[in-house]
């Protein structure tokens, strides 16, 4: 008999069009001989499931559930395809949790730790496994003072909001004039701030997953920008960045992004496809850890799909796999 999945798109964000283009890229590469699919949009007028007709069926909130045609439809996994609030940082998993449905992401407290960059440093930090950039963390409604800010760390520094992704509100800043600005331009977008100092050195990320209690640690990508820096339009701009998958990077190197990226996803009690973005540092080989992603990308560009293709299998499969590791749990 078919499962029933919701899989849920959308959100609160700015990155709402980025996760319905990663949910169309899911739906369809899921089997329909094994999986009834029911693309569920979250957003803040409320969570709808589109019929075939076009019609517009809302969510029962109290149970997750659907009724068409008189049929009342439970759910037996949700397929989170969230980027960005409320899919990503905690907030569906822990309601999701409540109810008792299986998800293929991580768990809300992993979520919600990942999803605030400054936080998940703190703890990345504390592991002693990997190098972590010198940082700040400011927050919108206490004082700061940006020359306190600039005696701790050493320019240049990125400026970014703590929680958000693709890149939204973040600024590279190489003088000192530079620094108000981009922290107005980041309070923008959210209310906490990471003010980082920037590593010279090459970007490489890593897409990794569990199932039956078996790492399947995929091949690692170069993310080579022509931009000062990979910003939203670095991501999302056709063109502006190459992206080299498998990263032509020595093995050693690869290995050692790989086996860290493992041991962050143990300590970090990960679940599903989960990124983990690097600097290699190749003056001096050091690796920094740069931040996790618990709902990376699936558009049909994005570097996880890219990386399992080069691990010779298919989205099909992949998506399988997470369906059936999620409903195993």
């Amino acid at each position: 008999m078919k499962k029933n999945i919701a899989l849920v798109a959308g959100g609160y964000s700015g990155e709402y069009v980025i996760s319905v283009q990663s949910a169309a890229v899911i739906e369809k590469n899921i089997d329909s001989s094994k999986y009834n699919v029911y693309k569920i949009s979250v957003t803040r007028d409320g969570w709808n499931y589109i019929g075939a007709e076009g019609q517009s069926i809302a969510v029962d909130r109290n149970d997750f559930s659907l009724t068409i045609n008189g049929n009342k439809i439970n759910f037996d996994a949700v397929f989170i395809g969230i980027h960005g609030t409320p899919g990503e940082d905690g907030r569906l998993q822990g309601y999701f949790e409540m109810l008792g449905i299986p998800f293929t992401s991580c768990g809300m407290v992993t979520s919600a730790l990942t999803f605030n960059k400054s936080y998940c440093n703190k703890v990345v930090s504390s592991f002693g496994i990997v190098n972590v950039s010198k940082s700040v963390h400011i927050f919108r409604d206490q004082p700061f003072d940006t020359k306190d800010i600039l005696r701790e760390l050493k320019l240049p520094v990125f400026v970014k909001p703590a929680e958000g992704g693709s890149s939204i509100g973040m600024s590279k800043v190489n003088t000192a004039e530079e620094l108000m600005p981009a922290i107005e331009k980041a309070f923008k977008e959210d209310a906490q701030i990471l003010i980082e100092e920037f590593i010279k050195g090459r970007e490489i990320t890593c897409g990794l997953y569990k199932a039956n209690g078996q790492f399947t640690v995929l091949p690692v990508t170069e993310i080579i920008s022509s931009k000062e820096f990979f910003d939203y339009e670095a991501k999302y701009t056709p063109g502006v960045t190459r992206e080299v998958t498998p990263a032509e990077a020595p093995s050693e190197v690869t290995n050692l992004i790989q086996a860290t990226a493992r041991k962050l996803y143990d300590k970090l009690n990960c679940r599903g496809i989960v990124r983990m973005d690097f600097i290699w540092e190749e003056a001096n080989n050091r690796l920094f850890f740069l931040e996790v992603n618990t709902m990376p990308g699936q558009s049909e560009n994005s570097l996880v799909p890219q990386q399992v293709r080069a691990a010779g299998k298919t989205l099909q499969e992949f998506y399988g796999t997470l369906i059936e590791e999620c409903l195993r749990k």
